[in-house]
């Protein structure tokens, strides 16, 4: 979704909002119009962008300068949030779409956080250690004031990593001397205050919401199938049933991942492992190829594979020497190829009005950030498909950065069962809260029924710190 998509849609929930008497019941008539036509500017528009340009020494002895930014959209529910990634598609449209997002994820997942996001516009792969290095310390110099642990605390995204952020938080201790410098970034390394679990996090949670819906939520809805809405909502729970009854059946459910990264590949292996719903894999993907094999790829191997070389294996010698069996298809093809389930880890706009009469599985999962364009997430929605939105699916890193910034605070460490043990507990709450609410009430989008928790909370908290007249 883009910037004006992800605005209108702020904008069309708001007015949902506002006609839901049971909301703020004490706001009536003209100044509920008027407070609510002031929530909504608020929340379309960015509090602050910050845009430089890092000046960079390249190994050649050359000089570059490169534009970075950094965008804080909201901050009525706590300190700024959200990564910083390194990509040459970072502009300043994508970069603020996230940080609006991040909003309503931290909103609807109730984080003490608001929402921002970073980014550098580079490929980390065209530049040695050093220059990344220089590059880091030169975005915590440029964007100093405007960061810190409890003003705006920055984590790893797309390109970034534990690396990154020791880098930046050893500079912002250059820079801030005396101050508490461990809680202004998360997704550090475990040496350096880092949560245990972090990296992962997002693919985990991201396989959990996934997980839960089906084998928990759907299950449960055996004695209570007349109190679907009709429609598209009993299609995609006659969706959700099918997958869980055939692996009940002993039919293996086929799933795919698009991406495989910490997100992606972290999803896979856990649906390769998982005891309660039995899976094939059959077909990942990176920005190079497609994997596919009809009775499953071997995951493990792949995954050992990406670690050491940072990529899937894309030619017939890469797959021999990985010791993997696998169909060598186009990159996209991926989108298109009959599965059940399509798990989305690797960047934004992969499924449009292009492609997405073309699209096959029954359940979508976003683990990246906007990776179905509004005009698609409409049509799969009409089909009865079901998808599962970024903001909902994709949060376990942000909980798992919140565990880090608090034991930052306290110097207590978590251990990595209690990270996974408080996300996965939160992780499940706001998926009960979510689609409980969606299944019942009839609201049109699971999407939409995640922006209106998020706007709902939000709003709240704007009109009842007198920020709202």
């Amino acid at each position: 979704m883009s910037i004006k998509e992800t605005q209108q849609m702020i904008e069309q929930m708001l007015g949902e909002i506002q006609h839901d008497e049971a909301f703020l019941p004490k706001l009536k008539g003209e100044k509920r119009q008027r407070v609510f036509r002031s929530g909504t500017e608020v929340l379309t528009t960015t509090d602050k962008v910050v845009k430089s340009y890092i000046r960079v020494s390249r190994d050649n002895r050359t000089i570059e300068r490169i534009p970075a930014y950094r965008i804080q959209h909201n901050n009525i529910a706590g300190f700024y949030k959200g990564g910083i990634r390194f990509s040459e598609a970072v502009n300043e449209e994508e970069v603020e779409n996230l940080a609006v997002l991040m909003t309503l994820k931290n909103a609807l997942h109730n984080l003490p956080y608001g929402g921002a996001k970073g980014g550098v516009v580079l490929d980390p792969k065209e530049y040695s250690e050093r220059e990344l290095n220089l590059v880091s310390k030169k975005y915590v110099q440029r964007f100093a004031p405007d960061i810190g642990p409890t003003h705006d605390i920055p984590a790893p995204d797309m390109g970034t990593d534990e690396r990154v952020m020791d880098w930046m938080v050893g500079e912002y201790k250059t820079v801030h001397p005396g101050e508490n410098y461990l809680g202004a970034f998360t997704g550090k390394s475990i040496d350096n205050g880092g949560a245990r679990g972090r990296r992962e996090a997002t693919g985990r949670g991201t396989y959990r919401c996934y997980w839960w819906l089906v084998h928990k939520w759907a299950r449960e809805q055996k004695d209570k199938e007349e109190l679907i809405p009709k429609g598209e909502h009993v299609k995609q729970y006659e969706n959700l049933k099918s997958i869980y009854k055939k692996s009940d059946s002993g039919e293996l459910i086929k799933l795919a991942v698009q991406g495989f990264g910490n997100v992606g590949s972290v999803a896979a292996k856990m649906a390769d492992d998982c005891p309660d719903l039995k899976h094939h894999v059959v077909s990942v993907s990176d920005h190079k190829v497609t994997l596919f094999k009809e009775n499953g790829l071997d995951i493990p191997k792949l995954v050992a594979y990406q670690e050491e070389y940072g990529h899937l294996p894309n030619t017939e010698e890469q797959l021999f020497k990985a010791g993997v069996e696998a169909d060598l298809l186009d990159r996209d093809a991926i989108l298109t190829l009959n599965v059940d389930v399509l798990i989305l880890a690797a960047i934004e706009d992969q499924i449009t009005e292009d492609n997405m009469k073309d699209v096959k599985a029954s359940v979508f999962v976003e683990g990246a950030n906007a990776p179905i364009r509004a005009e698609a997430d409409h049509y799969l929605h009409s089909q009865g498909k079901v998808v599962i939105p970024d903001i909902l699916a994709n949060a376990g890193g942000v909980m798992v950065s919140y565990l880090e910034w608090k034991q930052d605070r306290i110097t207590q460490f978590y251990t990595e069962q209690e990270v996974l043990d408080e996300m996965y507990e939160q992780m499940e709450e706001s998926c009960k809260q979510v689609f409980t609410e969606y299944f019942t009430k009839g609201i049109n989008g699971i999407r939409n029924t995640c922006y209106q928790n998020s706007l709902k909370r939000l709003f709240t908290l704007m009109y009842k710190h007198g920020k709202l007249f």
